[in-house]
């Protein structure tokens, strides 16, 4: 039988698609793509962080169950999650589950195809443990992802992902330590640590956080780097910088979420800090690694955002030098305080908005990738292509130079020579 997964949203959910994939491999099924007309199962991975995400989630499900009316078409995740809006793929779906027990999706779809019953699982995700997974390979040959976290608890005044991700709940160390050692072994270089609230790793277990796991990483042997998918800037603590200032592997590059450059509307997102905090931390980064990439994520046309509060996060991001950042308009989300705020912004100003700050975004990406011209780096390529591999630096680059298919997932030294296109190009000197 062939088996065809979608995957919206967040690396937490690659993540379990790449499970889920590698489960129905184990039992016999072939894998095949989505666009697919002929496949026997649709499985849709949903996203509900924005608008956006929900109508897309909405259209897949929909997309699926039109290919084949014969096939078995099955939707798990954050938008399933929420009970509103099944109303919306109960018609379409066979099996549908939320945000628990996303690991036995392959026996409840196996129990509908046997009995023909459908299938609903949406529990409720507040009181769960962590759904345990392990993934010994990925669908890439040099960068894995190992998921350590789920939930988030900060409860931001925009976001709905507390409400359909719940408490915050860490995955076994040891389980983890073992995972990352698998992957190595299989030859992958670098992994990508991943969570809803990553940083908050370790929160619900005893005497034991983040900085404790990526110190028990830095000790596994064959792993050149550890890349930390977010990290929000009050969990970088003086451990944490301690533990960064001391690693060899943790990579040079640090995505941290902004959300807004202005007081008065990272108090009205209830965010739990404000610009001076989110300055004073990056300045203690920068002094431990000098070169270090920071990336960001910003929010604009967030309820009651004036043109001066918009003015003071552009020249915020501009003070900060960021490396590189995603701008998103603010979604309403019902349920959330934010959705029921008065000065609620008009679709086209927001987009004006998000329009200028992608700009400024792109500039001083520019600005970063052009500092590092005649600079020699190491780089791991990932593809190959007519003499010519790609790959990405520790400080996230992307790469373009001469070179053979044989070095693709081995540390190879390159010299920088133009940037054009998004990409830096330069030239193999030493393998």
């Amino acid at each position: 039988m062939k088996v065809a997964i979608y995957t919206l949203g967040c690396k937490v959910n690659t993540y379990e698609s790449e499970y889920v994939a590698k489960e129905f491999l184990k039992r016999g099924y072939e894998l095949t793509n989505f666009k697919d007309d002929n496949a026997d199962v649709y499985l849709i991975n949903t996203c509900t962080v924005t608008n956006t995400s929900d109508q897309k989630s909405r259209k897949m499900i929909r997309r699926a169950k039109g290919k084949n009316p014969n096939a078995v078409v099955a939707a798990m995740g954050c938008f399933t999650q929420i009970k509103e809006n099944d109303k919306d793929i109960m018609d379409f779906v066979d099996v549908v589950i939320g945000n628990t027990e996303k690991s036995k999706i392959v026996d409840l779809i196996e129990d509908y195809i046997k009995n023909k019953n459908k299938i609903i699982n949406i529990k409720n995700v507040m009181n769960t443990s962590f759904d345990d997974m392990e993934i010994s390979n990925f669908n890439t040959r040099t960068r894995a992802l190992v998921k350590i976290q789920d939930g988030c608890e900060n409860f931001c005044s925009y976001c709905i992902i507390p409400y359909v991700r719940g408490k915050v709940r860490s995955k076994d160390p040891n389980k983890v330590i073992e995972e990352v050692k698998i992957l190595v072994k299989n030859g992958y270089k670098e992994i990508v640590l991943t969570g809803i609230h990553t940083g908050h790793y370790g929160s619900d277990l005893e005497n034991y956080d983040f900085s404790d796991l990526l110190v028990e990483l830095e000790k596994i042997k064959g792993l050149k780097r550890i890349r930390i998918s977010s990290i929000e800037i009050t969990e970088l603590n003086d451990k944490f910088l301690k533990t960064l200032k001391e690693s060899k592997k943790i990579v040079n590059h640090l995505h941290i979420p902004l959300q807004a450059g202005c007081n008065r509307i990272l108090k009205l997102m209830n965010r739990k800090y404000d610009k001076e905090y989110y300055l004073d931390k990056i300045k203690k980064i920068r002094k431990i690694r000098p070169d270090i990439a920071i990336t960001t994520d910003v929010i604009v046309g967030f309820p009651n955002e004036t043109d001066d509060d918009f003015k003071d996060t552009i020249n915020f991001v501009k003070k900060i030098n960021f490396a590189g950042g995603h701008v998103f308009p603010f979604s309403k989300r019902n349920g959330t305080l934010a959705a029921k705020m008065k000065g609620q912004l008009s679709n086209d100003e927001k987009h004006l908005r998000c329009k200028k700050l992608i700009k400024i975004f792109d500039e001083l990406e520019d600005n970063y990738y052009e500092n590092h011209i005649n600079k020699t780096v190491y780089v791991i390529p990932e593809t190959y292509n007519d003499g010519y591999l790609t790959g990405h630096t520790d400080n996230y680059l992307k790469i373009l130079f001469n070179g053979c298919k044989e070095l693709i997932g081995k540390e190879v030294k390159v010299k920088l020579t133009k940037y054009e296109d998004k990409i830096l190009k330069g030239t193999l000197i030493s393998k």
